[in-house]
């Protein structure tokens, strides 16, 4: 189980946040604790008020009174929300929180069972409960302890769960809601993944049908840095509502990727050698073609993306290792992994650059007949080099046009005008 508490700026947009969830499909409000009334005969605002009227008791803590917790477990787990409840009141209860008034919210957005709590930290005497810490302190403590009581898959054991595959799917738009597709996808990518550039995420997201769009370049998206996920159809085609990166609890935002670029940047040498050497060893003299090499890796785990610029010419390749969990360049593991060198490898007909076009001169119809004859036949090529010669010529040349003949045929003459008689 892995818990973590934030602390909103109010009380009203961490329930509004929660509420809208239930309204979408996407959510339940399975308990409320300490609350005046039955969770089934309150509203929105009876919830609300319920807050409201314990911060009102403080004057002097009208900016830091709520808290938000979010508890997380396991995919494999399986836990009805009789066990969830039971859960959440253990926490609370541990963590000094158990005579407040919270919310409890099973959530169904994402690839992982997790439960949201929204509690004021303003006690029925107006005082403000300590939270100083409280993530080494007290949430720590609560959640070794829950973990052994419920039997739960221990968050220090994350090096070892992480050793099972999880059940991660290229996403098809239609079958399940756009939302929740997506935020499965950038749950796994964001958490377990190296990348250290937006093209580098985008080659993994790209496996899994989904991109990360910054817009256009002139547009408002791109110019304040925002980011749209899109799900991709089986032709690399954007398809349905792009989704906001803000919009998405784990808010994978464009300053947030950029944060995780440094970070896994320092941590590259090693998995860039690891991934060179698998490469080399998997490489046989029995791959023919770039389509039997991309075959072969894509056995081993190893997802093979090529970058082509708009008439389908190669530019670049990045390969994705599932197994490590990492992205590169062709470039950055050796020249001999590069699109070009590759290409070369397999004698590919699609160039790496565009030579510049030379000048082409003008061919005489003498010498278009002559390469033509030269595909239908020796016999019909000696008639055409003779006929060139011949009057036959005559009947084969196109006519040119005299424009000071026709110009003056074209002019439309004027009538003129007669005079009134008198």
């Amino acid at each position: 189980m892995v818990a973590k508490i934030t602390s909103p700026h109010s009380v009203k947009r961490a329930l509004n946040y929660n509420e809208k969830k239930v309204q979408n499909g996407q959510a339940v409000c399975i308990y409320a604790g300490n609350f005046l009334k039955d969770l089934e005969k309150m509203n929105f605002y009876d919830k609300l008020q319920r807050f409201q009227d314990l911060i009102s008791l403080n004057d002097r803590a009208q900016k830091s009174n709520t808290l938000h917790i979010s508890l997380n477990f396991h995919p494999s787990e399986k836990l009805n929300q009789k066990i969830l409840t039971s859960i959440a009141n253990e926490f609370m209860e541990r963590i000094g929180f158990g005579k407040q008034p919270y919310l409890v919210y099973e959530h169904r957005d994402a690839g992982h069972p997790h439960i949201h709590i929204v509690t004021t930290n303003i006690d029925s005497m107006g005082k403000r409960i300590d939270t100083y810490n409280i993530g080494k302190l007290k949430s720590e403590v609560a959640r070794n302890e829950i973990e052994n009581k419920f039997g739960l898959i221990r968050a220090t054991n994350a090096i070892q769960t992480r050793q099972h595959k999880i059940d991660m799917r290229k996403v098809e738009y239609g079958k399940v809601e756009t939302k929740r597709a997506i935020t499965n996808v950038l749950d796994e990518v964001m958490t377990r993944y190296n990348f250290n550039s937006l093209s580098s995420f985008n080659a993994i997201l790209k496996t899994f049908n989904v991109l990360a769009d910054r817009g256009k370049e002139d547009g408002r998206i791109h110019k304040f840095k925002g980011l749209l996920y899109n799900i991709l159809d089986q032709d690399g085609k954007k398809v349905g509502v792009p989704i906001k990166a803000s919009l998405i609890y784990s808010k994978p935002t464009l300053k947030r990727l950029e944060n995780l670029f440094k970070i896994n940047q320092l941590k590259r040498n090693g998995l860039c050698l690891h991934l060179r050497n698998r490469i080399n060893s998997e490489i046989t003299p029995n791959m023919k073609s770039l389509a039997d090499f991309i075959v072969a890796f894509k056995r081993i785990n190893i997802d093979t993306v090529l970058r082509q610029n708009e008439i389908g010419l190669i530019y670049g390749i990045t390969f994705v290792d599932h197994l490590n969990k990492a992205v590169f360049n062709g470039s950055e593991l050796g020249k001999q992994f590069s699109a070009a060198a590759i290409q070369n490898k397999f004698q590919t007909n699609k160039s790496i650059t565009i030579e510049k076009s030379k000048p082409v001169a003008k061919a005489n119809s003498n010498s278009f007949l002559i390469k033509k004859s030269k595909k239908m036949g020796a016999d019909t090529s000696l008639l055409l080099v003779q006929a060139i010669n011949s009057p036959l010529k005559d009947l084969l040349r196109t006519e040119q046009e005299d424009g000071r003949l026709l110009y003056p045929l074209l002019v439309k003459r004027r009538k003129r005008k007669r005079k009134p008689l008198l």
